[in-house]
């Protein structure tokens, strides 16, 4: 009995290694994302009736007094912002009865009373809050840590690599990626690890003189910082302590907020990218996992040290904000796709219509969810 409670609520056991790691990674970001929704709402003059962290019975809960409910429920995958005028939590179009059963009050500071502007600000808000924590995270960290870079310089050649096939030579110095200019090593895995089957034009430094070559990146499978095996797409070259010449940038204040802009632009751009190769069938479906195997990550970075769990919420904070801004009913891109179209045709959208399109959107949601879990428990 005792190797059983030691193993369920030590460090390393399931409780206090994974599942609070785990609760306070998507917690945070579930938060910060609703709050976005909140915060941007009550400036707009729209009134909130509840605040909920997670799904299902509540456990604990309390009124403000703005009258606004604010709840932690049982099945924390999840959060809501219901405004005044919402039906129900995914704020989809309430029913011309459903909006005629508010009284005058209530209709003055619904959410679907409000002009176009005042709904597509609140709705977007969520998202790019979860970008705001990734750039607070990053600017934190970058000015704490400051960030070790290599020259991006050619140290080794693997034999028969797509690099040594291309002709890139141990010496030479990377430029430019596809016409993306490059100060670091980094900046070269950035651009090439997620491109396994791209055509990839390098420009190269090579005895003073600039070249051009093209390689074709390879899917390589490999060990993540966290323990994980991934697959990204590399050339064949390697760096190293001579050639590299290893260094630690150090970031004022400003220059850190700077570096985390750019450094969360690039996670963006990142995780673009994996979805529209992934929708395409060139990526590896076990990259994709849901709830169990963001648990498993928590616990593995929670080992590694506090940094290490901040760092994931930041990623996970772009991917949730990232998703969320899809346009797919009843995520938020749904709802700014449907105020684009009103703004257009400068009426709202049918009611049979927005129905038809919330119950395709939903279908897609939970297929894509059950994908996910079926990953982590069977698939993967």
């Amino acid at each position: 009995m005792n190797d059983i409670i030691h193993a369920v609520f030590s460090a390393q056991g399931f409780v206090l290694g994974t599942l609070v790691p785990f609760l306070f990674v998507l917690t945070v970001v579930v938060f910060v994302h609703e709050m976005g929704h909140y915060l941007i709402g009550r400036w707009c003059g729209i009134g909130v009736k509840a605040f909920s962290i997670g799904f299902g019975p509540e456990i604990f809960g309390f009124y403000d007094r703005h009258g606004t409910r604010w709840k932690l429920c049982a099945i924390p995958l999840g959060g809501y912002v219901k405004f005044v005028g919402d039906m129900n939590a995914t704020s989809s179009q309430p029913s011309t009865e459903e909006i005629e059963s508010l009284t005058d009050a209530e209709r003055q500071v619904a959410f679907h009373t409000q002009p176009i502007w005042k709904r597509a600000a609140t709705v977007v808000a969520g998202p790019l809050f979860n970008f705001l924590l990734t750039i607070a995270v990053f600017a934190v960290l970058f000015s704490l840590y400051g960030r070790p870079v290599l020259e991006p310089t050619v140290a080794e050649v693997t034999a028969g690599s797509p690099a040594e096939k291309a002709g890139i030579q141990p010496g030479d110095r990377f430029v430019r990626v596809d016409g993306s200019k490059v100060e670091t090593f980094a900046d070269v895995q950035r651009l090439v690890s997620g491109r396994a089957g791209d055509a990839i034009t390098f420009t190269m430094l090579r005895d003073g003189k600039e070249i051009t070559v093209t390689a074709t990146p390879a899917p390589m499978e490999q060990q993540d910082a966290l323990g994980n095996k991934v697959k990204v797409a590399v050339i064949g070259v390697v760096n190293n302590v001579e050639l590299g010449q290893p260094r630690l940038i150090s970031y004022t204040p400003a220059g850190a907020v700077v570096a985390a802009v750019e450094e969360t632009g690039h996670v963006i751009e990142r995780t673009g990218q994996f979805l529209q190769r992934f929708a395409l069938g060139r990526e590896d479906k076990c990259q994709l996992g849901g709830p169990i195997k963001i648990a498993k990550m928590s616990g593995q970075a929670a080992k590694l040290g506090f940094e290490w769990l901040v760092q994931l919420v930041a990623f996970l904070s772009v991917g949730i904000g990232f998703l969320n801004l899809l346009p797919i009913p009843p995520l938020d891109g749904g709802h700014l796709l449907f105020y684009g179209v009103e703004a257009v045709i400068r009426r709202p959208v049918s009611e049979r219509m927005m129905e038809m399109a919330y119950r395709t959107g939903l279908f897609l949601v939970l297929g894509f969810m059950g994908f996910v879990f079926w990953n982590d428990l069977f698939g993967c």
